[in-house]
């Protein structure tokens, strides 16, 4: 077989080719329309039918509580847990927004797994009596063996991986370079001399050691930097992979490291009046990433990155994204109202008593007798996922032939 050269991609070609992967990468699916489609769950809030919703207490939100957008996510003792794992759009806003966004993505998931309509209205019971639960103080989450069958199996991956799972899965291989191509492409002169610059600061040198079986006084190296085209919705923003080597030779502990760079745009997501909330956006992300899912937000940093605001943080073996392509009648309904309780405790754990019990006795409002959940709730998920199906159409006539 002859192997065909890598094409490399130029600073300045970045920007358009990211558009078209990005509007690719949404026509594969209804589900994959959803994750990407952030401003149009916003535009919907914004309409008549958005702003009749509840508004719960102002707490540190999610933003784009989709599925993928929670999963398995490491601590820098090597703990894990299920939480909620990307917070570009955190903002001080109204919990039912995540909750409404969760149940459009459970439902989309439940469309694309080919299951009856019946199963997104059990969804959405279990989702929010699994939110409501954490609503009730002291009540715990479930233990491992006692999770839904998607996310055990998720967690049980997650808890055997190492360096070498990450390497191969990242950027291909476990050698200390990141292979140019597809995925990655070439930095300016400029970049790399930035980055450099970055990681031999005290307070990213200090990030890079906290975990674990690391030391303060660890080297920290800089072995290979390029451009990165991850993600859905995040795609065209400025991304970086940068792979480290961190400690001491004499001692023969040197470990690889991948660190994502990660440009922090402006939040889609309507914040609460008069929060207070840090201006800068990378502040903004790490901040509510510590109060969400403090895992992951204890591991972040913010900076600036030739006048940009971005975000770092290690890439571990154990963060993973929650994938939920085919499921079952039951897997769904079980999943659902686990995923409702991640979100609950995050939200639970920023209100007091009093909050809680007053947001519980709100979600109670509006039921129907034939169904067991709030009457905006389930009018959202139809009309969002009805509006949803047809854009998604849409972009694929036009992207897509």
């Amino acid at each position: 077989m002859v192997r065909t050269k890598p094409q490399h991609f130029r600073p300045q070609d970045r920007q358009a080719i990211l558009t078209e992967q990005r509007r690719l990468k949404m026509a594969r699916s209804a589900h994959a329309y959803v994750r990407g489609s952030t401003l149009r769950f916003y535009e919907w809030l914004e309409s008549s039918a958005g702003k009749l919703l509840p508004q719960g207490p102002p707490v540190w939100i999610c933003g784009d509580c989709h599925v993928g957008n929670l999963g398995p996510v490491a601590n820098a003792k090597g703990s894990v847990d299920i939480a909620i794992r990307d917070l570009d759009q955190t903002v001080i806003g109204n919990p039912a927004h995540d909750l409404i966004r969760l149940g459009l993505s459970l439902a989309t998931a439940i469309r694309g797994s080919d299951l009856p309509g019946v199963t997104t209205a059990l969804m959405l019971k279990n989702m929010v009596e699994g939110y409501e639960e954490q609503l009730v103080k002291g009540v715990a989450r479930k233990k491992s063996r006692d999770l839904p069958d998607p996310v055990q199996r998720i967690l049980k991956r997650a808890l055997k991986r190492r360096w070498h799972h990450l390497a191969e899965e990242r950027i291909e291989d476990v050698t200390p370079t990141i292979p140019l191509g597809k995925r990655f492409w070439p930095l300016s002169a400029g970049e790399k001399r930035e980055i450099r610059g970055i990681f031999g600061t005290k307070e990213v040198r200090k990030l890079v050691t906290c975990l674990q079986d690391r030391d303060e006084s660890d080297n920290v190296k800089v072995l290979d930097s390029a451009y990165w085209m991850k993600g859905c919705s995040s795609l065209g923003r400025m991304r970086f992979a940068v792979l480290l080597r961190v400690g001491k030779k004499k001692r023969g502990k040197e470990d690889l490291c991948l660190f994502d760079i990660k440009e922090a745009a402006q939040a889609a997501a309507p914040r609460a009046a008069h929060a207070d909330m840090p201006r800068d956006n990378a502040k903004r992300i790490v901040e509510g990433a510590r109060k969400l899912s403090p895992y992951l937000g204890n591991r972040m940093l913010s900076w600036r990155f030739q006048d940009r605001a971005v975000v770092l943080r290690e890439l571990l073996p154990q963060d993973l994204k929650l994938e939920m392509d085919r499921l079952t009648r039951e897997g769904a309904v079980a999943a659902a109202r686990f995923l409702a309780s991640v979100v609950g405790k995050a939200h639970a754990s920023q209100m007091d008593d009093k909050t809680r019990e007053k947001w519980r006795t709100e979600l109670g409002r509006n039921r129907s007798k034939d169904l067991d959940a709030p009457s905006w709730l389930w009018t959202s998920v139809v009309e969002l996922v009805a509006n949803h199906e047809a854009a998604y159409l849409e972009h694929c006539r036009l992207y897509a032939l």
